[in-house]
């Protein structure tokens, strides 16, 4: 009986232990381990492009540029926290909350000019004349912007209070002046389940 009872709860473990997938809406909130993740970057990425362009620095380019759009440029942008953050999603994040703003505009990052001006060097050759892209005609950023993201653990046994604050500053090309210094903070508690055994 202590046997049939045995071979009966083995199917039972076995798809207890079994992986499962659920498909998520992108727009769902969804925090697993409480580390960082994509709704914080988005989340961060909006809210300080936002407070960025609502600062006297842009009224003061457009007018003395004829109301035209300031053009960024984002730098480094580090990973300063206490676990593995992909930064460049992150940037990807600044750069859409930067152009779906309307208010400014950015250039290419230098690995992503170089493709462009190797694909300008092959056009040279082989693409009609009318239809080619010729060199010197780049814009040039007037702003920089550069940061960090950085991370506080506070951890006792299975809590733990996370708390990060990404630090971003604009930078005129120009001038070195920092025409904008922003920040925003996340704080999150953690509590993990008891080891299984």
């Amino acid at each position: 009986m202590r046997r049939l009872a045995i071979v009966a709860l083995i199917p039972l473990l076995l798809a207890a232990c079994a992986t499962s997938v659920k498909r998520l809406d992108v727009e769902e909130i969804k925090d697993v381990s409480g580390r960082w993740n994509d709704t914080d970057s988005q989340m961060v990425a909006k809210a300080m492009i936002q407070d960025a362009l609502s600062h006297p620095w842009v009224d003061q380019f457009r007018r003395a540029h004829g109301d035209a759009q300031p053009v960024l440029i984002v730098g480094a942008i580090r990973n300063r926290s206490t676990e593995h953050i992909d930064t460049h999603t992150f940037v990807n994040d600044l750069q859409r909350a930067i152009l779906n703003s309307g208010e400014a505009t950015f250039v290419a990052a230098p690995g992503e000019r170089e493709q462009i001006r190797a694909e300008r060097d092959a056009q040279a050759g082989f693409t009609e004349e009318e239809s080619r892209s010729s060199h010197g005609e780049e814009s040039g950023a007037d702003y920089m912007l550069l940061g960090s993201v950085n991370s506080i653990v506070d951890q006792a046994g299975r809590r733990a209070v996370v708390f990060y604050q990404v630090n971003l500053e604009l930078i005129d090309m120009r001038t070195n002046r920092k025409v904008w210094i922003g920040d925003k903070k996340i704080k999150k508690y953690v509590k993990r389940p008891a080891a299984r055994l």
